[in-house]
This record gives structure tokens, C-alpha cells and sequence, in this order.
């Protein structure tokens, strides 16, 4: 398809999506941004993060114009940080500081912000850059949220809601055998990071590998699944216009 066809076709994309049902809350394993940086030629494919960071923009005008409310984007994960080179993860946090102080760390935001993710494994400027842009943006009142997935990884951040659980019913005086007779899953999910948010309806991982690689593993037990062959940064509007049809069509089940 040529370039001066996209915009039809994405037009008319938009058109049979609005006609459908829309997801509420999308997640986004935003995934390839180095193997793009590859392709494109670049000599440090690091440099991949940074474009896909500034794309994360152009992904929330789009849900914006939607009106899909709640996104959640999988920047960084625990094994990046502890797998990955010294250089790269610090070419990806100096991203990701920079992306919150252009776009989030000011008052007239159009998303509030939140994190998902253990913030003492990150350093300091990192940390205080997201707590700033959590700040700036709570009063927020545009009704969209957004939630930054970094230092994030799903089976500890269920060990943690478990631990504050545990802590908080023994500061009550329950006893754990009282607490495992009666244990429910209501019980650990205002534990963790997404609490008071729902659950998403679809998730999104670009660069066609097709594994959840940790990312809301409870919280994305019915959720749909859709895997895209593009990397992150060349994530295009008409493939996620294709993901939100491919999600419409779908007949939800929940438990089957």
C-alpha cells in the first residue's frame, strides 16, 4: 500500500472500529525499538529507545481520539535492568526520563500518570522523574490514565501484594491460618500496582514475538491478545486500527 493510500484506508479503518466494541484499557508491549534502529541503519541501536519513546505520543493521540481511557505501556522490565548491558539501560532510563519531563511533568497534561513497578531498583534521577510526573499530572481531569510499566515484572509484582497483604493483616491480628481459610482473589488485587484500574481488554505487543514476557499476568487473564510484526517505532495508526477490528470481532470469554 502506498503512502497516499494510508489515509484512506486508515479512515476507513476508524469507521468499522467506531462501529464495534472498543476496549477501555489497552496494554502495550512496546517491543523492537533496537532491531528497528538496525534495520534503519543506525550505528547504535540504542538510540531505537529513544524513537520509541517519542512514539508513545502519537499511540495516545490515537486512543485519545478513540476515546479508549486506560493505557498501559511495558517500557522496561526487571530482567531488562538486571540482564541487559550497563550502557543500554542507561541509554533507556535517560529516555525514559526524558520522555516524562517533555510530555508528563506538567500541568496541562491530557494524561494522568501512574507506575507499575519497584522504583528502589531505579536510580534516583529516574525515580524522581516518574514520582514528578505522577505529581504534576493527579489532578488531572481528562479522565485518561496512563500507567508506565518500568522496573516492572508480573510474578513479583504478585509476591509484593502478597507481602503487603500478609503485613496488613498481621498489624490487624489475623492469623495466617485465618487468612488462608478465607483468601480471595479480591483480596491481592487492591495490592497491586494497577489497583482501582480495570483490567485490560487488549494487549498489544509489536515486532511479531508472541509471549506476554511478564507483563500484567494477572491482571490480563481474559484479556485479548494481539501480536503485530511491525517493531515499536514503525507501530503504525492502521495496525492499530487492525488490532482494535481484530479485537471487535472477537467473542469474549471469560474462564472458557
Amino acid at each position: 500500500m502506498t503512502d497516499l493510500l494510508h489515509p484512506l484506508y486508515a479512515r476507513r479503518l476508524r469507521r468499522q472500529v467506531m462501529t464495534g466494541p472498543l476496549p477501555r484499557h489497552v496494554g502495550i508491549i512496546t517491543d523492537g525499538n533496537r532491531r528497528w534502529a538496525r534495520q534503519m541503519g543506525m550505528a547504535n541501536p540504542s538510540i531505537g529507545h529513544k524513537y520509541g519513546a517519542e512514539h508513545i505520543a502519537h499511540v495516545l493521540s490515537w486512543c485519545e481520539g478513540l476515546g479508549i481511557d486506560h493505557v498501559t505501556v511495558f517500557l522496561c522490565s526487571t530482567e531488562n535492568l538486571q540482564r541487559r548491558g550497563d550502557e543500554e539501560v542507561a541509554t533507556l532510563l535517560r529516555v525514559i526520563e526524558q520522555l516524562v519531563a517533555d510530555h508528563f511533568d506538567r500541568p496541562d497534561a491530557r494524561w494522568q500518570v501512574h507506575v507499575a513497578g519497584m522504583l528502589d531498583m531505579l536510580p534516583d534521577t529516574t525515580a524522581r522523574a516518574l514520582k514528578s510526573a505522577v505529581e504534576a499530572t493527579r489532578d488531572c481531569a481528562t479522565g485518561f490514565h496512563l500507567t508506565l510499566a518500568i522496573g516492572y515484572g508480573g510474578r513479583q509484582e504478585v509476591v509484593e501484594a502478597l507481602r503487603e497483604l500478609l503485613y496488613e493483616r498481621a498489624e490487624q491480628g489475623q492469623s495466617m491460618v485465618e487468612l488462608a481459610a478465607a483468601l480471595t482473589v479480591d483480596d491481592i488485587a487492591p495490592h497491586l500496582y494497577t489497583a482501582g484500574q480495570p483490567d485490560p481488554d487488549l494487549v498489544i505487543r509489536t515486532s511479531g514475538e508472541q509471549r506476554m514476557s511478564n507483563f500484567l499476568l494477572w491482571q490480563s487473564a481474559y484479556s485479548e491478545l494481539y501480536f503485530c510484526e511491525a517493531y515499536w517505532p514503525a507501530f503504525r495508526e492502521i495496525d492499530f486500527l487492525r488490532a482494535l477490528r481484530s479485537f471487535s470481532a472477537r467473542q469474549r470469554r471469560y474462564g472458557g
